[in-house]
């Protein structure tokens, strides 16, 4: 089982959009795929149609294997997955503090599924945290969509800070660009710097689409009713590059 997390500590940049289409396309590849919707909410399950449950409430995520395996539900498609968030997942920082080994709890959670799944994609709140330490400990990839804009290098640039500070392995992370607007002057000139200051940028951008948008329309990933354009080829050329640096 591999786990990748769809992270940034700023919101509004796409994560849930990759989470949903990334999630869709291993499933699509043949793999055995399970979505988590870490954050409170609860986009990834809006799309999917899938209701919060009720079951998993307060610690019982981290503690309770039975509660924890008994509150995944299934998606409209093949071989995928979703364990839907519910509005007590906003107090997961309070739980994991009154837990020993607490950077561990969010691993050991998933590997009660870990025969079940060859893929766990973890669709992550926007911030820095208890949570956010457990998911950059137990992931093997973090996906860490970039709007090209100040912003959002200034809060990249504090997340590899964060990661220096605190001896994380940086080489997890793989920052693409999300929402991008090559018309635009500012997008082209920080996408070439920030391409040349962090070596390990996927060379995969996602545009910004008015097919991506309508995702919460049709409450599906844009593969399914925008198969040929520009935000389903993105999604799946990000994909094929994710699949490849988990395969190396």
């Amino acid at each position: 089982m591999k786990i990748i997390a769809s992270y940034s500590n700023k919101g509004g940049v796409g994560k849930t959009a990759s989470s949903v289409n990334l999630a869709y396309a291993f499933a699509r590849g043949g793999r055995r795929t399970l979505l988590c919707d870490l954050d409170p909410q609860g986009a990834s399950s809006f799309y999917f149609r899938v209701k919060p449950s009720k079951k998993l409430q307060d610690q019982a995520f981290f503690s309770d294997v039975k509660r924890f395996t008994s509150s995944i539900r299934a998606s409209d498609y093949d071989r995928l997955d979703l364990l839907p968030a519910n509005m007590s997942f906003r107090d997961f920082d309070i739980f994991l503090s009154r837990m020993r080994n607490s950077r561990s709890r969010l691993k050991k959670a998933l590997k009660s599924v870990g025969s079940d799944y060859d893929i766990v994609i973890l669709d992550c709140p926007p911030n820095i945290s208890r949570l956010s330490e457990s998911v950059f400990k137990c992931c093997d990839l973090i996906l860490v969509p970039v709007i090209p804009t100040t912003l959002s290098e200034r809060t990249l640039g504090q997340l590899y800070q964060f990661f220096d500070q605190h001896n994380y392995k940086k080489k997890k992370l793989l920052p693409y660009f999300s929402m991008v607007q090559k018309q635009k002057k500012l997008h082209r000139e920080t996408i070439n710097r920030l391409s040349r200051q962090y070596k390990n940028f996927l060379p995969n951008e996602i545009p910004f689409s008015s097919d991506i948008e309508k995702m919460g329309v049709y409450r599906a990933p844009v593969a399914t009713f925008a198969p040929k354009r520009s935000g389903t080829k993105a999604y799946n050329t990000l994909f094929k590059a994710v699949d490849k640096r988990l395969n190396k």
